[in-house]
C-alpha cells in the first residue's frame, strides 16, 4: 500500500520542508503547516503542531546565513589589516618567506567574498527552476577556495625556487620576525571563529576556509626561522622557509578540497543515517526502515525514507505514522530542513506491491 493524500501514485506523500515558509518562498508565509511538497502543495492537518515550530527553524536558518556573513566579514577586515602590515615590511625586507606568507593572507581575505555572496544568494526563496533553494552556491563558493589556495600555493613554491637559485640578503629581520607574529595572531583568529561558526551552522565552506587561516597562522611562524635562519648569515634560510610554507599550504588544499569533494559528492556523516535509521525504528506504527538517504544543501540537511507499515492502515492512520517518523527525525537529526517519508508494506503473499515499477526504476 503507497499512502499518497493526492492520489500521484508512488512516489509518496508526506513532506515537509522547512525553508518554503520564508516570507516570498514558493508556499508563502504558512505559519506551521507542512507539506509543501506534499503532493500538489495542500497542507496535511492543519491542526498538528511540533514542539519546535516551523517557523522557529526558518529563523534558525536565517540566522545561521547572518551569522555566517558576520564572521565573513570580521574575518576579512582582520586579515586585510594583517595582510596590509605584512605586505609593507616584505617589500622592504626583501623576504621571500614573508612574501609567501602576506600573499597567502591575501587570498584568504579575499575567499571571503565569494562566501559572502554565496550566503546572500543561499538565503533566496526556492523557485520552480531552483525547487531547492539556491543553498549550493555555498559549494560552489568552496570549490572557488580551493582554486585560491592552489594558486597561492604555485605563486609561494615559484618565488621559494626562484630565490634559491638567486639568494639575496633579507633586510629588517626585527620587522620581519614581528610581522610573522601579527601574521599568525590574524590567523589563528580567524581560523577560530570561522571554524566555530561553520560548525555550528553546518557550513563546509567557511570550515574549510577556517583551516585554511589556521595554517597560514603556522606558516606566519615558519617566517620567524627565516628571519632566525638570516640572521645568522644562512642566506638559503628565508627560501626554503618558503618552500616549507608551500608544503603547508598543499597540506591544507588537500583537506580542503576532500571536504568540498565530500559536499559536492552528497556525502554525509555516517553517524546522521545510524541516528536517523534508529530514530525510524522507534516509532510506533512503524514495522521495518528502508533506506535512508540524505544530502547537504547548503548548511542544512535533506532527507529521504521509507518506513513499512501495517497493510491494514487506513490513509489516515498510515499518515499518522509518516507524520510521527518526520518528526522523530527533526528531532534525531541536527540541522535537518525537510524530510520525505514513503509509506509502504510487505505485500501479502506471492505479491510484490511494487510489482508494476520494476520495469522503470532498478531496484
Amino acid at each position: 500500500m503507497v499512502v499518497s493524500m493526492t492520489g500521484q501514485g508512488h512516489t509518496h506523500g508526506h513532506a515537509e520542508d522547512h525553508t518554503a515558509g520564508r516570507p516570498g518562498g514558493p508556499a508563502g508565509d504558512r505559519g506551521h503547516e507542512h507539506g509543501n511538497l506534499h503532493g500538489r502543495g495542500q497542507g496535511h492537518g492543519r491542526g498538528h503542531h511540533h514542539h519546535h515550530h516551523h517557523g522557529e527553524r526558518i529563523d534558525a536558518a536565517l540566522e545561521g546565513s547572518a551569522e555566517g556573513l558576520r564572521t565573513l566579514w570580521l574575518s576579512f577586515a582582520v586579515l586585510t589589516a594583517t595582510t596590509a602590515v605584512q605586505a609593507v615590511i616584505a617589500a622592504l625586507s626583501g623576504s621571500v618567506a614573508l612574501l609567501g606568507d602576506t600573499v597567502h593572507n591575501a587570498t584568504d581575505a579575499l575567499t571571503a567574498l565569494p562566501l559572502a555572496l554565496a550566503f546572500v544568494l543561499g538565503r533566496r526563496a526556492a523557485t520552480r527552476r531552483y525547487t531547492y533553494g539556491f543553498g549550493r552556491a555555498e559549494d560552489l563558493a568552496g570549490v572557488f577556495v580551493v582554486l585560491v589556495i592552489a594558486a597561492s600555493a604555485a605563486f609561494a613554491g615559484y618565488e621559494a625556487v626562484r630565490r634559491l637559485l638567486d639568494p639575496q640578503d633579507v633586510t629588517h629581520l626585527p620587522a620581519v620576525a614581528a610581522a610573522g607574529l601579527v601574521g599568525f595572531a590574524g590567523n589563528e583568529w580567524v581560523a577560530r571563529v570561522r571554524i566555530r561558526t561553520g560548525r555550528r551552522i553546518g557550513s563546509a565552506a567557511l570550515v574549510a576556509d577556517g583551516l585554511h587561516a589556521r595554517t597560514d597562522g603556522f606558516t606566519s611562524l615558519a617566517v620567524l626561522l627565516g628571519a632566525g635562519g638570516a640572521a645568522l648569515g644562512w642566506r638559503y634560510a628565508d627560501p626554503l622557509i618558503g618552500l616549507v610554507i608551500t608544503g603547508a599550504i598543499l597540506l591544507v588544499l588537500r583537506g580542503a578540497a576532500r571536504e568540498i569533494w565530500h559536499r559536492l559528492m552528497d556525502a554525509v556523516d555516517p553517524a546522521l543515517v545510524d541516528a536517523a535509521e534508529h530514530a525510524l525504528a522507534h516509532v510506533a506504527g512503524v514495522r521495518a526502515v528502508g533506506a535512508v538517504r540524505m544530502r547537504w544543501i547548503g548548511h542544512t540537511l535533506r532527507a529521504e525514507t521509507s518506513v513499512e507499515v501495517d497493510p491494514g492502515l487506513t490513509v489516515v492512520q498510515a499518515h499518522a505514522v509518516a507524520v510521527a517518523a518526520e518528526h522523530a527525525l527533526l528531532h534525531a537529526v541536527p540541522r535537518l530542513a525537510g524530510t520525505t517519508v514513503h509509506i509502504d508494506h510487505a505485500g501479502t503473499a506471492g505479491q510484490d506491491p511494487h510489482a508494476e515499477l520494476d520495469h522503470h526504476i532498478a531496484r
